[in-house]
């Protein structure tokens, strides 16, 4: 990949992030990163283009992050790493994060289909533990995980909170 192209993904990276997808113009990307709107054409046709590149990029991210839960066969072990998953997320991928959560409030890039394998994960350990609802303690966790990642990337996360989840969990 080209230094040009890297600078594009980065730029649009952090301006999708910030202000959202359909906010951010083309013309803003390339101002920002030093480089010609035609150059953004060039390398990725359009803006969507742009987007699915680094959604590529994201779906990544996180399957290399979420690797060690689905790897985890000790169902305390799959809720140690996942509660404590939003602190280990390193600090230069949240802008990927910030992405994610941005595209859930744009109908046509919501996913809701890419919970499905983590979710399956967090029931059959709930099952494992003898919960009396492991469908429903899935969801809980899955949107825990995901409140404690927003509390993170706004820079208001009290950390008090995990040994309290490892508390409820028995963990």
């Amino acid at each position: 990949m080209t230094i040009k192209k890297e600078q594009i993904l980065e730029t649009a990276l952090h301006l999708f992030a910030k202000e959202g997808y359909s906010a951010t113009s083309t013309s803003k990307i390339a101002k920002a990163a030093g480089v010609s709107e035609g150059l953004i054409f060039r390398h990725f046709g359009n803006k969507k283009n742009l987007l699915k590149e680094l959604m590529i990029q994201t779906q990544e991210t996180i399957n290399h992050l979420f690797l060690p839960i689905f790897e985890e066969t000790d169902p305390k072990e799959v809720l140690i790493k996942t509660i404590t998953l939003p602190l280990r997320i390193d600090k230069e991928y949240y802008d990927y994060w910030r992405l994610q959560y941005k595209l859930r409030w744009e109908p046509e890039y919501t996913n809701n289909n890419k919970f499905v394998p983590i979710l399956n994960k967090f029931e059959e350990t709930f099952t494992a533990l003898n919960y009396k609802e492991p469908k429903q303690e899935a969801i809980l966790l899955n949107q825990i995980v995901n409140s404690i990642a927003i509390d993170i990337l706004l820079d208001r996360f009290n950390e008090d909170y995990i040994p309290f989840l490892k508390k409820k969990y028995k963990l």
